[in-house]
């Protein structure tokens, strides 16, 4: 349960291909809420993805905040709070400010990253160690940003079974994530039937996961490109995730009937 937060968000990413997608996937205003259960019966808890319209240095930006608590059962033992920001350009999802701060369990981190990208940096400031650093990176996106960058590419030519492979900024360094798609696949939801892709990103086995293809994701097939669905294997136990709620979509949520 310490990764909960963690692992939805890092894995909200697998939605791209080549080419640009015309039609904007998000807009300002976009709000979406998860549901967490832990081994199919625990409830664990939620996360929120929300989109507001802001200005940041004198520059229109959007802000994206990404938030998530335990539920009150699996607070009692294993408390989660954990909030993520990202200020991002509104054309081209160019991340300016990258904020993490998370208590899981105890386990704390209070970081900001800022991101130059004239000089090809990013300032990583670590409020709790009091610790400073500046790192060379060229075309960052950080953890939040990466999410809304990728929703607004093609994926309708992706092909079954290529993998794709990206590099995400978190902490003070680069992440490389590999994404296997699977192909699609109509769910049922508590919304109705709804078309997906489905994606297989490819994880570390070990402390966390069960093997590398523990983690599968299901994204709606429609222009708004958002996560619907998403299991993992861990190595004690399992984790679901489900949009239980939305509002402010870019384009219209297409249910499938039949």
């Amino acid at each position: 349960m310490r990764t909960t937060i963690k692992i939805l968000l890092a894995i909200l990413v697998p939605f791209l291909s080549v080419g640009q997608e015309k039609i904007p996937a998000f807009k300002d205003g976009e709000w979406l809420r998860y549901k967490m259960s832990y081994s199919g019966f625990l409830k664990a808890g939620e996360a929120t993805l929300e989109l507001k319209e802001t200005d940041y240095n004198g520059k229109k930006v959007l802000h994206a905040i990404g938030k998530g608590r335990t539920s009150d059962i699996v607070g009692w033992f294993f408390k989660v709070e954990d909030i993520y920001e990202s200020y991002f350009d509104t054309s081209d999802v160019k991340p300016y400010l990258f904020k993490r701060n998370i208590n899981e369990g105890g386990y704390k981190k209070n970081k900001q990253i800022t991101f130059d990208h004239h000089k090809n940096t990013a300032y990583v400031e670590d409020f709790l160690k009091k610790k400073d650093s500046t790192i060379s990176v060229t075309n960052p996106q950080d953890l939040i940003s990466t999410f809304y960058f990728l929703r607004n590419h093609d994926t309708s030519k992706l092909k079954e079974g290529e993998d794709i492979e990206v590099d995400m900024f978190f902490d003070e360094k680069k992440y490389p994530f590999k994404l296997h798609f699977v192909g699609y696949e109509t769910l049922s939801t508590r919304f109705g039937k709804v078309r997906t892709q489905k994606f297989q990103p490819l994880v570390q086995a070990g402390r966390v996961f069960k093997a590398q293809e523990s983690v599968t994701i299901w994204i709606t097939a429609d222009d708004n490109k958002i996560p619907i669905k998403m299991k993992a294997s861990l190595a004690v136990g399992s984790l679901r995730a489900e949009l239980d709620g939305y509002k402010g979509l870019a384009n219209p949520f297409e249910i499938v009937f039949e």
